[in-house]
C-alpha cells in the first residue's frame, strides 16, 4: 500500500519512521523548518522512557500535486490546520483513501462536503511526545491503539487493509463501528482539561496539586458527557462513563495520579504549551454542543473562557514578534542604505 502522511509532528513522524522500518511504502510531507530538519537528519525519535534513539530516512515531499498517486493518506494535524490541506487533497483524485487522526468534537461533515464522502475515515492518533528541535520524543505502548473506522460503521476491505498495514509495523488497531462517538467523547474532555491546567498556572503538574481547578475539570467533564447524552451520542469507551458515575472526589484524585507524573510531562504538557489553538478550536466545537443540548455548563464556561484567554494572549504575543521582526529588518534596511 503506497501510503502518504500528511504532518510531521509528532504522530506523523512517528508513524512515517515506524511503517518505513516495517518495509511499507510510505512518503512523508512536510514544509519549512521541519522540512529542513528532516532532509538534513532523517526522522530521529527518542524514547522517552529509555532514552534510545533511532534515526529513519523517509522519502520527504513538500506538496500533494494533483496526479500524484497513493493508495492511502494519512492526515495527522491539529483540528484547526486541517482546512489548509483540504484544498489540495480535494484537487486530487488519484486518493481514494483520506485518513483523519486527531482531535474531532464536531464530526466529519467539513471533511465529507470537501472530498465525498466514500473517500472519507476518521480516527484517533497512537502516540504523544514533543518535538524538541529536530528530534521527536515519543510516549507509546503496546495498548496505545490506533482508533479508526468508516463513517457508517462497516468493517470494509480497506479498513481490513489499514489494519493490516500498522500491524505489520507492529502497532495495536482498532477498527471502531462509531468512529465518530469515540472522538466526540475523547474531545469532550480536551477543552476543560486545558482551562483547569490555565487556571492553575498553566503546568499539568500545577494541576494536580490544584484542588479548586481539578474540581471544575471533572464537573465541566460531566457537563460535556451530559450534553452528548442529550443528543444521542452514546459515551465511548464504556470506561469514560465512570467519569459520570463515581464521586467526583474519586474522579478528582484519579485525575491527580495521571497529572502527577512523568507520562504527562511529554504527553500532555507539551501539547497544552503548543497547541492554545487547537484547545481553542475544541472549546468552540463544545460550546456548540452544549448548546444544542440546551444544558447549564458553569464550569465549562468558566474553564473555556480561560482557554480563549490563552489563545488571546498567543495570538497578541506572535502578533508582537511579527511586528519585532518587521521593524528589525525595516532598521537592517535603513542601515544598508545610509551605509
Amino acid at each position: 500500500m503506497k501510503t502518504l502522511i500528511i504532518g510531521a509532528g509528532v504522530v506523523g513522524s512517528f508513524n512515517a519512521a515506524r511503517l518505513k522500518e516495517a518495509g511499507q511504502d510510505v512518503t512523508l510531507l512536510a514544509r519549512g523548518r521541519r522540512l529542513a530538519d528532516l532532509r538534513e537528519h532523517g526522522v530521529v525519535l527518542e524514547d522517552f522512557r529509555t532514552g534510545l534513539r533511532t534515526t529513519t530516512q523517509v522519502p520527504l515531499v513538500d506538496r500533494l500535486d494533483p496526479e500524484d498517486a497513493y493508495d492511502l493518506a494519512i492526515v495527522v494535524m491539529r483540528r484547526n490546520q486541517i482546512a489548509s490541506v483540504l484544498p489540495m487533497l480535494a484537487q486530487n483524485r488519484r486518493i481514494p483513501t483520506v485518513l483523519f487522526l486527531g482531535n474531532n468534537a464536531c464530526g466529519s461533515q467539513d471533511l465529507v462536503e470537501a472530498l465525498g464522502r466514500e473517500r472519507v475515515l476518521m480516527g484517533l492518533g497512537n502516540a504523544g511526545g514533543a518535538r524538541e528541535g529536530y528530534v521527536v520524543r515519543y510516549v507509546w505502548k503496546r495498548w496505545m491503539a490506533l482508533l479508526f473506522g468508516e463513517l457508517d460503521g462497516r468493517r470494509t476491505p480497506r479498513t481490513k487493509a489499514i489494519a493490516q498495514l500498522y500491524r505489520s509495523a507492529g502497532f495495536s488497531v482498532r477498527i471502531t463501528k462509531n468512529v465518530d462517538a469515540f472522538l466526540k467523547t475523547h474531545a469532550a474532555g480536551l477543552p476543560p482539561l486545558a482551562g483547569a491546567a490555565y487556571l492553575a498556572g498553566e503546568k499539568v503538574r500545577q494541576l494536580a496539586h490544584s484542588p479548586e481547578a481539578l474540581k471544575l475539570n471533572v464537573q465541566a467533564f460531566r457537563e460535556a458527557l451530559r450534553a452528548l447524552r442529550v443528543l444521542g451520542i452514546p459515551i465511548r469507551p464504556y470506561a469514560t462513563r465512570l467519569v459520570e458515575w463515581l464521586p467526583k472526589a474519586v474522579v478528582a484524585l484519579l485525575f491527580r495520579s495521571l497529572l502527577d507524573s512523568r507520562l504527562a510531562d511529554i504527553g500532555a504538557q507539551p501539547h497544552l504549551d503548543a497547541a492554545p489553538d487547537e484547545w481553542k478550536e475544541l472549546a468552540d466545537e463544545m460550546r456548540v454542543i452544549l448548546r444544542k443540548a440546551g444544558l447549564p455548563s458553569p464550569a465549562s464556561d468558566i474553564l473555556f473562557a480561560r482557554v480563549d484567554a490563552r489563545y488571546q494572549a498567543a495570538k497578541s504575543a506572535t502578533t508582537d514578534t511579527d511586528l519585532a521582526n518587521t521593524r528589525a529588518c525595516a532598521q537592517v534596511a535603513s542601515y544598508s542604505v545610509h551605509t
